[in-house]
């Protein structure tokens, strides 16, 4: 359980996490998950990183059971940070990321994939932001990346997800395979990736990143500043309070 990094084939480094039963992140996960993100990016044996997870789903986002059992808002300060953290070490990791996502790709997990390179999806992925449905806001930044900002803001206000295949449909998604096979397209993918330069991969990733006309650190931190205002106003505690009970969204 946790996050691991492994090397299945030359140039590339894959970064697995696994927090059952739905890989909704720790605090400490957030953390773990960037630094292993950005020490196989330092690595210059490595030219391409691919992100996948265990278990039933790619990412569930913040564990709100964590949240809740906190009284103050250290938790909720930890899971912010860290997600930002985690999000910008995707970003900013010096060579491409692929993300491999199968099943749920909820919150945080939007945040991920939205700052990764390429995505490679299962036949079974979704992706969403229930954030209104968890008393939290955020990650607008990254859906606005996979969708058109019309759909982006109608996905956020009534907490659906979209498929796969749709994703695919927008160009954001690089290809849709059967669950079984998801590995392997991935592998492949970063593969054709690595077989490139080190060192001008590490140029092309930074200008593109410099051509990018959203600063998504900047962004995503503007957003979680009202995530915190309805913390402190108290309608967060009150929408989060009905998480996982009979008839909640």
């Amino acid at each position: 359980m946790g996050v691991c990094t492994s090397r299945p084939t030359p140039g590339v480094a894959l970064v697995t996490v696994d927090f059952p039963p739905v890989n909704a992140f720790p605090v400490k996960g957030w953390y773990a998950l960037a630094d292993a993100v950005r020490t196989a990016g330092r690595d210059p044996e490595v030219r391409c990183v691919v992100l996948t997870a265990e278990g039933r789903g790619f990412n569930a986002g913040v564990d709100i059971k964590e949240l809740q059992r906190d009284p103050g808002h250290t938790s909720l300060i930890g899971a912010n940070s860290g997600c930002a953290e985690a999000f910008a070490a995707v970003y900013e990791c010096e060579v491409p990321v692929v993300a491999a996502v199968a099943g749920h790709c909820l919150g945080g997990g939007i945040g991920l994939v939205g700052n990764a390179d390429a995505i490679v999806a299962a036949e079974d992925a979704v992706f969403g932001l229930p954030e209104l449905d968890r008393g939290a806001l955020g990650a607008a930044t990254h859906l606005a990346r996979l969708v058109p900002q019309h759909l982006m803001r109608a996905l956020y206000y009534t907490s659906r997800t979209a498929t796969a295949a749709e994703l695919h449909a927008h160009g954001s998604v690089w290809q849709v395979v059967p669950r079984a096979g998801l590995l392997d397209a991935a592998l492949g993918l970063a593969g054709e990736i690595a077989a490139k330069d080190g060192g001008l991969l590490r140029l092309a990733k930074a200008a593109l990143n410099g051509i990018d006309p959203v600063d998504v650190r900047r962004s995503y931190r503007f957003e979680q500043g009202f995530t915190f205002e309805a913390n402190l106003s108290g309608v967060a505690d009150r929408v989060r309070d009905t998480f996982g009970k009979e008839g909640s969204p």
